[in-house]
């Protein structure tokens, strides 16, 4: 049985519940007995908790479910897989209470959105389909092509946090808006002598915080993939301020949830001892969606012109299920299920079996350009150690 919510409203209400509390996000997850990943994700809804986690955040909390899963006034959807051939389908509101049963010939939920994308593509005429976006828009490309509609995937997000290319359409839109925002940040920073600690988007890849991060000048560079020496940045920026430095900019990955702002509060605290000489006062900046908007750069441009030729003539030459990539300077493409395995190598979300069952030449292409992107980000991590 499944429960479809309304995570953005669920994620809010944790949220609000949470910091009443005058907890941390780690220290609530502790005493739900989950990972801080699992509770991060909760609150930025991208996904929900299950019914049993959020029985025991109402009872923690001492709220009702219903006014933790409030659905206000929208009918949520309950299924239960009657097995063989069909499936029995109930609509139902939040508290159980029974609107509607239907039966439909498919396995799962997800068929019913296939067969009304099938549907629209016969009734428009559809021949092919781009679909341009990250790893959740091609496993609908792959699925697409496996119903007969030719599907090629564009690789469209501004995290770059597809493993198999270089560079995505948005990543370096992203980058400038990000630069931008925290050069303004700066020169606050410089006329009031303080340290700015930025979060910036990326998902769980740390992109563009560590190019942003050169770009800016920051002082220090906080990503997921790269062990981070708290202690030795602190001791930096004391460094720097005992030199006259006056303004200082560390920039943090969204991929360590919450520690932008810990961060923020711990150089503050930590200065402060020292005494008015070394004080630097500290902020935390979260820099949000407006990262995600904005006029397209010029390389973005280019890269999507390439990108979209490429992906049409793919089309006409009879080619699906495949994703644009640009690697090297040149564009080529992959297999959509290739570019994801090798995305969740990457990521360390490959199962054992999923590894075991790779063919001896797809684990050698797969670990080689893992490896390839990591190296580059340790250079470039380098690089920003040595210019701070």
């Amino acid at each position: 049985m499944f429960l479809v919510l309304d995570t953005l409203w669920i994620g809010n209400r944790i949220r609000e519940l949470r910091i009443s509390r005058g907890l941390t996000q780690q220290e609530f997850a502790k005493k739900m007995n989950v990972s801080f990943q699992a509770f991060s994700a909760w609150e930025r809804a991208i996904a929900p908790p299950d019914l049993g986690n959020l029985v025991e955040i109402s009872s923690f909390f001492g709220v009702l479910l219903d006014d933790l899963v409030k659905n206000r006034g929208e009918k949520l959807v309950l299924g239960v897989d009657g097995g063989g051939t069909k499936t029995e389908f109930v609509l139902a509101s939040y508290d159980g209470t029974v609107v509607e049963r239907f039966t439909r010939a498919c396995s799962n939920p997800n068929d019913l959105g296939m067969e009304k994308a099938l549907k629209t593509c016969k009734e428009l005429g559809i021949d092919g389909i781009i679909a341009i976006g990250g790893d959740g828009t091609f496993r609908g490309a792959t699925d697409l092509s496996a119903h007969g509609i030719p599907t090629i995937g564009v690789t469209g997000t501004i995290d770059n946090d597809i493993t198999a290319t270089d560079y995505a359409v948005g990543f370096d839109t992203a980058m400038n808006t990000v630069c931008e925002m925290i050069d303004r940040l700066r020169d606050t920073c410089e006329s009031h002598a303080r340290c700015n600690v930025s979060e910036v988007m990326g998902r769980w890849a740390g992109h563009i915080a560590l190019r942003v991060g050169i770009a800016s000048g920051a002082s220090a560079i906080a990503i997921a993939e790269i062990p981070f020496d708290e202690e030795a940045a602190i001791k930096k920026i004391i460094r720097q301020r005992d030199n006259g430095k006056r303004s200082f900019i560390v920039v943090v990955s969204e991929g360590l949830p919450g520690y932008a702002e810990q961060l923020a509060k711990k150089i503050d605290a930590t200065t402060k001892e020292l005494g008015p000489k070394y004080w630097v006062e500290t902020k935390f900046a979260r820099l949000a969606h407006v990262q995600r908007g904005g006029t397209p750069t010029l390389k973005d441009r280019l890269l999507a012109s390439e990108m979209g030729v490429a992906a049409i003539n793919y089309l006409f030459e009879g080619k699906s299920d495949i994703v644009i990539c640009k690697v090297d300077g040149q564009i080529g493409c992959k297999n959509i299920q290739d570019a994801l395995k090798v995305d969740r190598m990457f990521k360390k979300k490959m199962k054992e079996p999923e590894y075991d069952a790779l063919s001896a030449e797809d684990k050698a292409w797969m670990e080689a350009r893992c490896a390839k992107v990591l190296d580059d980000m340790k250079r470039l991590y380098t690089i920003a150690n040595e210019i701070s």
